[in-house]
């Protein structure tokens, strides 16, 4: 049998109280394509009832596993299928009724964010997109926690300029509906390319149409953690040593994503997805991937 590396052990507790080292967000993403009708007003019926079915339990099964492993979680989101495949069943919708739906759904379980008032478009309009992608900044002016993106290209189809130009404009009016609030809008509004499916972090998140029916996604914050451990290494240390560093400390943090996304899964009863670890900063010092540059 294998012992414990009580040092491994103290590295990490030290992580989460000087390190900065949280888990920024458990994300359950669900899929809507069982709520498509051609009665917008059943659609959101139905989009509501799945969201707040699904994720009843959501937030206090991580507030539960927060208490009792000692580890931070910060946020609680949902990421949904992309709403403009539900549109295009529903041609006299108003989008914005959908963005309301997963608004209401949302602060109904107590999740941060929803996101998935989305379209992708890389290759092309399909029905429903551009009248998702036309109504962005009114959705996003007239709820709280939803969030949108659209992805306008990727590696093998290439850029679509016309969406490209739509969402410069979308993200333009999206900041003046909003600005007594501090362009808000804006802020939750993405432009993708090449925009995965299972991404947990707001306010890209949206559950891909090859994503099983419900499913739960961990992203994990570790800037400082990683600067932390880079800072105690000689300062002539020899790149391979560096890079094994960061790969360890990297797998650490992962493993801790890990223990949170099984530990969900199993309360929740849904299986667990992806680890995403984020080297996005926060506003605390040291907390950033510019820091770990420096360190390098």
């Amino acid at each position: 049998m294998s012992m414990m590396n009580t040092g491994d052990i103290l590295e990490t507790i030290e992580m989460f109280t000087q390190d900065n080292l949280d888990v920024r967000t458990v994300t359950m993403g669900i899929s809507l394509l069982d709520c498509i009708d051609p009665d917008p007003r059943k659609a959101c019926e139905k989009i509501y009832n799945k969201i707040t079915t699904r994720a009843a339990r959501l937030v206090p099964a991580v507030e539960h596993i927060s208490a009792e492993y000692g580890i931070p979680i910060i946020n609680k989101r949902i990421s949904v299928t992309p709403i403009a495949m539900l549109l295009g069943a529903c041609p006299d919708a108003d989008p914005v009724d959908f963005a309301k739906t997963l608004d209401a759904a949302g602060k109904k379980v107590g999740v941060n964010f929803v996101g998935g008032y989305t379209a992708l478009v890389h290759k092309g309009f399909s029905a429903g997109d551009l009248r998702l992608i036309e109504s962005i900044p009114r959705a996003l002016a007239e709820t709280d926690i939803v969030c949108s993106s659209v992805n306008i290209g990727a590696t093998k189809a290439g850029l679509n300029m016309d969406a490209i130009k739509l969402m410069g404009e979308a993200v333009k009016k999206a900041s003046e509906l909003t600005a007594d609030r501090q362009c808000i809008g804006a802020a939750k509004l993405v432009v993708f390319c090449n925009a995965p499916e299972d991404n947990p972090f707001m306010a890209g998140a949206f559950h891909g149409p090859g994503e099983p029916d419900c499913e739960i996604h961990v992203g994990v914050s570790g800037p400082g953690a990683v600067r932390a451990a880079l800072a105690r290494l000689p300062k002539d240390a020899p790149i391979d040593q560096v890079a094994e560093l960061v790969k360890r400390t990297a797998f650490k943090i992962t493993r801790v994503g890990q223990l949170v996304a099984n530990l969900a899964s199993r309360e929740l009863g849904v299986p667990a997805g992806i680890i995403d670890l984020s080297l996005a900063p926060t506003p605390a010092v040291g907390d950033s991937v510019a820091n770990i540059l420096e360190e390098m």
